[in-house]
């Protein structure tokens, strides 16, 4: 079996088994609102059920104890590197802070000055972003950053993005819709423009967990925190037979496994790494080094849990009579959709965003082995210059 098939086959069979097991569970062998794209709402989740509320909440306070006091889970720790020298803030800091608070305001006002450009507000809001935070790793890594040091690997991580959350956004279909997006049909535009403008704002997922990930790590006792832990080695056949399961168990429980769709691709995604002994945050795992898995669970936490869960809120919530961003978003949770703090998402839940952002990660490690491509998005502050791949400052 060659490699490449050997990469396909678990990914593959995460798309069939859902597939296979609606054609049983459904008399029309796919679950409503199937292919519905954007998803839209198919039906009202459950209610409140304080003891999945109660689980799932004590699964979310170990892993924030984890985060917040890793001594307490039997990390030891090791010495802070050397802090990097500075730059000054480069010139697309300031470039994608115009742009990210321009399109901000006019995301949340409605402003419809500039035609309806106020609809397309929501990616380049993100792109300003993800240069504000580049800008910001390049001041504090001594002139290094992806855009300046690796441009190429920043671009094709955004390309990746969108392949990696439409394959993730697949899933949804088999939970009747966890998240879905009401105002789509709001834009003045035809299916197909909404579909690319769709395709095109899904580019920015993968860049920015990169960034914040690239941000943590200028800052030497971040990483130094989560290492010489617990030494969690997992067996790979376990992970792929456990995810593939769960894959097929969510299809015929959509309610109470709604959770599958933060663990099962995961596990899948893992498992398979692990046997072809591709690197992954799981392989550091087992030797005791958490800082890469923690690092960019956290960036995603913070990253939609934080900030694009606000910017969402409040592109709907300051005019919900004339609705303008059509990327906007609800959940349909089943059992703890409760305490929403300025945020669609229910408080709970934003303990999804920590291994979706592993999976963003392995995903992107996944398309390089495959299609043949750099992923080391690590960045060496002593190497200042790449002649042929540095940007210019």
């Amino acid at each position: 079996m060659t490699i490449k098939w050997k990469l396909i086959w678990p990914v593959l069979a995460t798309v069939i088994i859902p597939l296979s097991v609606a054609w049983f569970v459904y008399p029309c062998h796919l679950p409503p609102g199937f292919g519905v794209f954007p998803p839209q709402f198919v039906g009202e989740a459950p209610g409140f059920n304080p003891l999945a509320f109660i689980i799932i909440g004590l699964g979310g306070v170990y892993v924030s104890g984890l985060i917040l006091f890793p001594k307490l889970y039997g990390f030891k720790g090791a010495t802070p590197g050397p802090k990097p020298d500075k730059k000054p803030l480069p010139w697309w800091f300031y470039t994608g802070l115009v742009l990210n608070l321009f399109f901000w305001w006019l995301m949340w006002s409605h402003s419809e000055l500039f035609g309806d450009l106020v609809y397309w507000s929501f990616t380049p809001l993100w792109w300003g972003f993800i240069f504000v935070l580049d800008g910001i790793v390049y001041h504090r890594n001594n002139g290094v950053s992806l855009f300046s040091y690796k441009p190429k690997l920043l671009i094709i991580s955004a390309i990746v993005s969108i392949f990696g959350w439409t394959y993730f956004a697949f899933f949804d279909y088999f939970l009747r819709a966890n998240w879905y997006y009401p105002d789509a049909d709001k834009a003045p535009w035809s299916h197909t423009v909404l579909i690319i403008e769709f395709l095109i704002t899904y580019s920015t997922i993968t860049p920015a967990f990169f960034q914040w990930y690239s941000v943590f790590n200028t800052f030497p006792n971040l990483p130094a925190r989560y290492k010489n832990g617990p030494q969690w080695k997992i067996n790979g056949n376990v992970l792929l037979l456990f995810g593939a399961f769960l894959i097929g168990a969510m299809v015929v429980l959509p309610y109470p496994l709604f959770w599958v769709v933060w663990i099962g691709p995961f596990a899948v995604m893992t498992g398979m790494l692990l046997n072809l002994k591709i690197w992954n945050p799981f392989e550091d795992i087992a030797s005791g080094d958490w800082s890469a898995g923690v690092l960019i669970g956290v960036a995603s936490l913070i990253n939609y849990g934080l900030i694009g869960e606000f910017w969402n809120f409040g592109s709907h919530f300051f005019a919900p009579d004339s609705p303008t961003n059509p990327n906007y978003w609800v959940y349909n949770i089943p059992y703890v959709n409760v305490i929403h703090i300025f945020s669609e998402m229910p408080l709970l839940g934003n303990f999804g965003y920590i291994p979706f952002g592993v999976l963003v990660w392995q995903v992107f490690i996944w398309s390089g082995k495959l299609f043949g491509f750099d992923t080391d998005i690590s960045l060496d502050s002593n190497h200042v210059e790449d002649e042929g791949t540095a940007v210019c400052v």
